[in-house]
C-alpha cells in the first residue's frame, strides 16, 4: 500500500500546478490531481479534454470546460505548454472560488459566476495572442518554455520589432523564395539516369523577359500638374475662364505662353521582348534546383552603411531563415560582421535548444548596425564551418550593401570550398550598385533594387530608383572586371 496516496500522483505534474492542484476545493483531490496531467496535453495537443476528466465535479467542469471550448483556449494552447498550463492555473483559482460566492449564491449560480469570470479573464488574457504565437510558433519549439519566459518574449521591444519585419515579409516574397532554395541536402527532382536528348543553343527561341517603357503625356496613370498648352488635359478652373467677359483673354494670352493648368498623365507599356542572357540563367537555375534544402549559413552586414532600409531588410532575411530552419529541420548560422575584430556567430536553430535561438534572433533585432566592413573574417569563418559535419552540405547567403572588397586569399579560400565542397555563395545587395567585392565573392547577386520603399515604419507604395541597373562597373568600367566577376555580371538575377 502506497502511504503517499492521492498525493504521489504529483510527480506527473509540472511544479507550477502542485499548489493549486492542492489547495483547490472543487472536486476530489485523488480524481483532480490524476486528471490535471490529462487536461494539459489535450490542451498542448490543441484539443478540449473529454467530459468525464471531471475532478470529481461534473456540474462545475462542464461549466468551466464550456467557457474553454467558446474562448477556443485549446488552438491556442496547441503546441505551447507553458500558456496550457496558465490555463489550469487559472481554471483552478476559478473552481475553488465557487464556495466563497456561497452561500450569497446558491451552487448552481456559484457556478455560472466562477464560469463568467474565467471567461471575462481570458477574453481580455487572450486578445492579440493568435498573431504572436503564430509567428513564435515559426521560430522555435515552445515546449520547454515556462510561463513568465513565454510572456517576458512576447513583451520585449524587440519582438514587436520582430512582428513588425514579419509583416515586411509579405512585401520581399522573393527573399523567401531563395532561402527555401539554399542548401545542398535534398534533390530537387531526382537526376535522370539517361539525360533527355538537348537541343542547340542556337536552335532553341531566346526567353522572353518583361520589358517596361513609360510613355510621358500619354493616357494613363495622373502623376500631377503641370502648364502646357493641351486643352483637352486642362483643369476645370482654367475652362471657366474661356466665357469669362474679362478673364477670357488671361485665358488667351496663357494658352499662347503654354501656361494653362494641365493634368500630367503617364502610360506604362509592358512588351515582352526576347532576353540574350536568358539561355545561361536558364541552364544555372536548372543545375542549381536539383540541389535544395539543406543548412543555411547567413552572413549578414551590421556596418554603418548599413543603417536604415538595409538594416531592416537584413534583419528580415534572418527572420525568415530562421522561420525556414525551424519549420524544415535545417540548421541555421548566424554570422553578424562589422569591422575587423567585429564579429558575432550564432547557431539559430541548435538541435534540441531552438529557444536559444529565438534569443541570438531578438539580440539581433535589438541591436543598431555601426562600424566598419570587414568581410575576410567571416568568409573565412563559414568555410571552416563547412568542415564539420552538420554544415557540409551548406550554402552561404552573404547580405550586404556590396561596400567591401575581397583579398585574393579570401577568394581562393571560397574556390576551394566551391571546387571540394560544392559550396554556392548566393548574395542579397541592399543597394545602387555591385562592387568588385560583392561581384568576385558570389555566384549569383540578387539585387533588391527598390529598397528605400522600406525606410518607413511600413512600405510605400513607390521608392526612388537613382539607377536603372546595379551593373554600373560593368556597363561603364568593363575592362576592370575580373573573369569571375564578369560572369557573375552576366547572370545577375533583380528581385
Amino acid at each position: 500500500m502506497d502511504l503517499d496516496r492521492p498525493y504521489d500522483r504529483l510527480g506527473a505534474l509540472a511544479r507550477e500546478l502542485w499548489l493549486p492542484g492542492l489547495v483547490c476545493s472543487a472536486g476530489r483531490s485523488a480524481e483532480r490531481l490524476a486528471q490535471l496531467h490529462l487536461w494539459g496535453e489535450a490542451l498542448a495537443r490543441g484539443e478540449l479534454p473529454e467530459a468525464a476528466l471531471d475532478f470529481g465535479d461534473p456540474d462545475a467542469l462542464a461549466a468551466l470546460r464550456e467557457a474553454i471550448g467558446e474562448l477556443d483556449l485549446p488552438a491556442l494552447c496547441r503546441g505551447v505548454p507553458a500558456l496550457a498550463r496558465q490555463v489550469l492555473r487559472t481554471l483552478l483559482w476559478h473552481l475553488d472560488r465557487i464556495v466563497d460566492h456561497q452561500p450569497a449564491l446558491d451552487r448552481r449560480a456559484a457556478i455560472a459566476r466562477a464560469a463568467a469570470d474565467f471567461h471575462a479573464e481570458w477574453q481580455v488574457e487572450k486578445a492579440g495572442w493568435e498573431e504572436q504565437l503564430a509567428l513564435l510558433r515559426d521560430l522555435g519549439d515552445l515546449a520547454a518554455l515556462r510561463w513568465d519566459e513565454l510572456r517576458g518574449r512576447l513583451a520585449a521591444r524587440e519582438w514587436r520589432e520582430a512582428q513588425r519585419l514579419a509583416a515586411l515579409l509579405e512585401h520581399l516574397q522573393p527573399l523567401a523564395e531563395l532561402i527555401d532554395t539554399l542548401g545542398r541536402s535534398e534533390h530537387h527532382p531526382p537526376r535522370s539516369r539517361t539525360p533527355a536528348p538537348q537541343r542547340a543553343a542556337a536552335d532553341t527561341a531566346l526567353p522572353l523577359v518583361e520589358r517596361e517603357t513609360r510613355l510621358p503625356d500619354a493616357p494613363g496613370e495622373l502623376r500631377g500638374i503641370r502648364h502646357s498648352d493641351r486643352i483637352e488635359r486642362m483643369l476645370g478652373s482654367e475652362a471657366l475662364q474661356i466665357r469669362h467677359p474679362v478673364l477670357h483673354k488671361l485665358w488667351r494670352a496663357r494658352l499662347a505662353e503654354s501656361r494653362l493648368l494641365t493634368y500630367e498623365s503617364e502610360a506604362v507599356l509592358i512588351e515582352r521582348v526576347p532576353d540574350p542572357g536568358g539561355r545561361a540563367r536558364a541552364a544555372t537555375a536548372v543545375a542549381d534546383a536539383t540541389l535544395q534544402r539543406g543548412p543555411i549559413i547567413l552572413a549578414v552586414d551590421t556596418s554603418g552603411s548599413m543603417r536604415g532600409a538595409p538594416e531592416q531588410i537584413a534583419k528580415a532575411v534572418v527572420l525568415q531563415a530562421l522561420r525556414v530552419a525551424h519549420r524544415e529541420r535545417r540548421g541555421c548560422l548566424l554570422i553578424a560582421f562589422g569591422g575587423p575584430g567585429e564579429l558575432v556567430e550564432r547557431d539559430l536553430h541548435p538541435p534540441g535548444a531552438t529557444a536559444a535561438g529565438v534569443d541570438a534572433l531578438l539580440e539581433l533585432i535589438g541591436q543598431s548596425f555601426d562600424g566598419g566592413t570587414d568581410v575576410q573574417a567571416p568568409i573565412e569563418r563559414a568555410v571552416m564551418r563547412l568542415g564539420e559535419q552538420r554544415w557540409s552540405s551548406a550554402d552561404l547567403l552573404i547580405v550586404s550593401d556590396g561596400e567591401y572588397g575581397c583579398t585574393p586569399a579570401t577568394l581562393e579560400q571560397l574556390d576551394a570550398a566551391r571546387r571540394d565542397l560544392g559550396l554556392r555563395v548566393q548574395g542579397i545587395l541592399v543597394g545602387d550598385r555591385e562592387t568588385l567585392g560583392l561581384l568576385d565573392t558570389c555566384d549569383d547577386v540578387y539585387w533588391l533594387r527598390d529598397w528605400r520603399r522600406y525606410t518607413g515604419a511600413t512600405p510605400q507604395r513607390e521608392g526612388f530608383v537613382p539607377v536603372h541597373t546595379a551593373s554600373l562597373t560593368a556597363l561603364y568600367f568593363p575592362n576592370a572586371l575580373t573573369p569571375r566577376a564578369a560572369a557573375t555580371a552576366a547572370r545577375r538575377p533583380q528581385m
